[in-house]
């Protein structure tokens, strides 16, 4: 079995760690942009990526699932005719504490002793019903944006459920 090193955050049971003005050594998030495609375009329907589980995504999974997701829908539909919005920010602190595991580090470390940890990365958390990921595209592009949204989902780890709603048009 490959080993998962995010399965130790995933959980939502522990108190949120936000506070980045009294943290030393946070991280910045790898996320880069979460705007992505035609902002001005006029599209018809919004392709919804929410979450079934309360979980955390660690900022890592968030950008893999970005990058997976952008390149799909630019390969596809084209850079002009889509946009992507990534709905979450990764704001919660994770922290480590890092144990020595081999022979003879008995001695430089101190257990439990002290083991608040320091931070290692950062996490977006989610709660079931919280939108993670938005596609808007027209018509024609539905099933493209249903599936940047399912290989959105694949790389964040997490039972997620797609949903198309349509943009309704404002009178003026």
């Amino acid at each position: 079995m490959p080993v998962r090193p995010a399965r130790c955050y995933k959980g939502v049971d522990k108190p949120a760690y936000t506070r980045n003005e009294y943290i030393d050594g946070v991280p910045q998030p790898k996320i880069t942009k979460f705007v992505m495609g035609n902002v001005k375009g006029e599209y018809e329907y919004r392709v919804l990526l929410k979450a079934l589980e309360a979980a955390q995504v660690r900022h890592n999974a968030l950008e893999a699932a970005r990058i997976a997701s952008h390149k799909y829908l630019s390969k596809v539909v084209g850079e002009d005719k889509f946009l992507l919005i990534v709905r979450v920010y990764p704001h919660q602190v994770l922290r480590e504490n890092k144990m020595m595991a081999f022979a003879g580090a008995d001695r430089l470390q101190e257990g439990m002793r002290r083991a608040f940890g320091k931070p290692i990365g950062l996490a977006a958390r989610l709660y079931p019903g919280s939108i993670v990921a938005e596609v808007r595209v027209g018509k024609q592009h539905i099933e493209a944006a249903k599936e940047a949204m399912r290989r959105f989902k694949d790389k964040i780890g997490i039972p997620a459920t797609v949903e198309i709603v349509e943009i309704s048009k404002v009178p003026s």
